[in-house]
């Protein structure tokens, strides 16, 4: 091994202490070696100086300075570093020198890490679990409310900050493990330093910093590789479409048209079919991509150079830096789509095994699948986007379980709904749920009824796609989405001076225990269950709002799942489900291991489902 003097030492100590202490900002602050793009963009920014002024030299053999720009505002300089096959892990000095004097920041390039199980991507074979880190639980009341933050805990304010944070949901993990899901979905868990109210999330004011009043990027590693350890994944909430105003780029922008800019507030007409509309107006276009997203949220332009890189970056660097295992991108249709498409390109070009999945919060199946890689679309556009979100679907079962069965209602509109399923290319990759954080808690759109509760989630987790479950679901959390707060309420037994506590059997009602054991059943079962994950799906129309389908591989396991909508039991005869039954005459009742022996005619109780396993 190489000796390395005192002073060699000593030097190096100055000089990362002085480049840390002269810019205000450098992002990324570190990247990696070994990624396929051997390029990395590094914004340096200082509040006080004219880096324009400034001559940047890099003193390194194995990383090259291939392009220096610099912007309409002075205080910022963006270097262009390229990798080359030489390129080790270590620190790289950056001079900047402007005749009289010279700043020296050392920009560190790590090892990539070597863990194949640590970045995963998900799948079908998940179910992910999604929680408003605000309201879940508060496992640390330091990071309450902290000084330089506009906004404290106040809890007894429906849209104010409640302390929820990553120690509480790391503090969970076992309760979460047990419920049986696989993956864990985080509202977006960085910094939203706003004025107004913006507990949940997607006001973002530091796209590199988690939001200390969840706790630190530090915390936010611990909590995953914690997630890890016990075979949960996490998928990251990002936002690509705006920012918050209180953006630190925003107080000081590199240059103007970093945002979109209009002579006055300019919202944006929030029609996602304009992207994809064939006979479009241009207006109706810009206004859908370019108008602010709210008052608050100042709308990014992902055509300036500059910041498309940046934002292809940071995504890169948080899968790198947190190892996390795929990411929900927010308001996918709005951003400039050939962008997006970049974008999706370059994150699974370095993380084939990754996954992403995109919100197009619109009930048209058209217009959802036009975003999903492999369509065949009018104007030939390719998203590189894995997965969409399946809106129409949640749609689809709330309406199924609330109406009376006819040609086209009740549990019809499920066979019809998947029956169009030949508009997506790949259906089994949607992201399907009964509710999230933007609409009504399920429990409250079945009426409070626990048969339709059970019949809803029986299909959500036994039909194609990746199930998502809301926090609270198995907990029977109430709320209506026009009294918006109520939808996004604290788990009870999350906060120290709860008076009950949710997250024990002992602090459930049995109603709520119901809920869960069932839930817990279906989930624990179908984790060993690739007929679920990757089998095919055949259905049957439904008669008299009795709903029939069945999950299959070619191997010959078959799973028959049956759905009876009425207020009163029904027969089913069999006969005319041969084709897929082929001859198998038993079957375990999958919910409460009960034998069926003879399979020729099915009694099935109201409002009631039964997942059979056929032998």
């Amino acid at each position: 091994m190489r000796r390395i003097s005192i002073v060699s030492v000593f030097l190096l100590i100055q000089i990362l202490a002085q480049g840390q202490n002269t810019f205000t900002r450098v992002e990324p602050a570190f990247w990696w070696v070994g990624f396929s793009n051997p390029e990395v963009e590094v914004l340096f920014y200082h509040k006080d100086l004219n880096l324009s002024a400034y001559q940047p030299r890099v003193q390194s053999e194995t990383v090259k300075l291939k392009r220096v720009t610099r912007t309409e505002n002075p205080r910022y300089v963006f270097l262009t570093l390229q990798l080359t096959a030489a390129t080790q892990p270590g620190v790289v000095p950056i001079v900047f020198t402007d005749g009289k004097k010279s700043i020296t920041y050392s920009y560190q390039f790590k090892e990539r890490s070597s863990d194949k199980n640590r970045i995963q991507g998900f799948s079908a074979a998940d179910v992910l679990y999604l929680i408003m880190p605000d309201r879940f639980a508060n496992g640390d009341v330091k990071n309450d409310s902290l000084p330089g933050f506009y906004q404290g805990v106040h809890r007894d304010q429906p849209f104010g900050r409640h302390g929820g944070d990553l120690k509480g949901i790391s503090d969970h993990l076992d309760y979460i493990k047990d419920l049986g899901v696989t993956g864990i979905w985080l509202n977006p868990i960085l910094e939203n330093n706003q004025k107004r109210e913006s507990y949940h999330g997607y006001a973002i004011t530091d796209l590199y910093q988690v939001d200390q009043r969840f706790g630190s990027n530090e915390d936010y590693v611990a909590l995953i590789n914690k997630g890890h350890s016990m075979g949960i994944k996490m998928i990251q909430d990002m936002v690509i479409n705006h920012i918050g105003n209180e953006h630190w780029l925003m107080k000081d922008l590199p240059e103007k048209d970093w945002v979109h800019q209009f002579p006055t507030f300019t919202r944006s007409n929030y029609r996602s079919e304009a992207v994809s509309d064939p006979y479009r107006s241009t207006q109706d276009l810009t206004l859908m991509t370019d108008g602010w997203f709210d008052n608050t949220m100042p709308d990014v332009n992902q055509n300036n150079p500059l910041f498309a890189t940046y934002l292809i970056q940071n995504a890169i660097w948080w899968i790198e830096y947190a190892g996390i295992d795929g990411i929900r991108m927010d308001t996918y249709p709005y951003p400039d789509k050939d962008f997006m498409a970049r974008w999706a390109k370059a994150i699974l070009t370095e993380y084939p095994q990754f996954n992403i999945v995109g919100e197009v919060l619109m009930n048209a199946k058209p217009v959802i699948s036009y975003w999903q890689q492999g369509a065949f679309n009018h104007d030939g556009y390719q998203s590189n986007l894995p997965s969409v979100i399946d809106f129409p679907l949640t749609n689809a079962i709330n309406a199924a379980l609330n109406e009376k069965g006819s040609w086209d209602t009740g549990l019809s509109k499920l066979y019809m709904t998947l029956s169009h399923d030949f508009i997506y290319p790949n259906a089994n990759g949607n992201v399907t749920f009964v509710d999230n954080h933007d609409m009504s808690r399920y429990y409250h759109n079945v009426g409070r009824d626990m048969n339709k509760f059970k019949m809803g989630l029986t299909f959500l987790l036994t039909t194609r796609g990746i199930p998502q479950l809301y926090y609270g679901t198995e907990l029977l959390m109430d709320g209506d989405y026009s009294i918006h707060p109520t939808v996004r309420r604290d788990v009870p037994g999350g906060w120290r001076d709860d008076k009950e506590n949710n997250f024990i059997r002992a602090g459930r009602t049995k109603d709520q225990n119901e809920a869960y054991d069932f839930m817990k059943k279906l989930l624990d079962w179908r984790k060993s269950k690739p007929v679920i994950h990757s089998g095919k799906l055949m259905h049957f129309i439904p008669h008299d709002n009795v709903y029939v389908y069945f999950r299959y591989s070619e191997n010959g396991e078959t799973v028959m799942v049956v759905l009876n909508g009425n207020d009163k039991p029904m027969e089913l005869k069999t006969d005319r489900f041969r084709e897929v039954i082929r001859g198998k005459s038993s079957a375990k009742d999958v919910i409460n291991d009960a034998i069926i022996n003879n399979l020729s005619s099915l009694q099935i109780p109201a409002n009631a489902s039964l997942v059979l396993e056929l032998k």
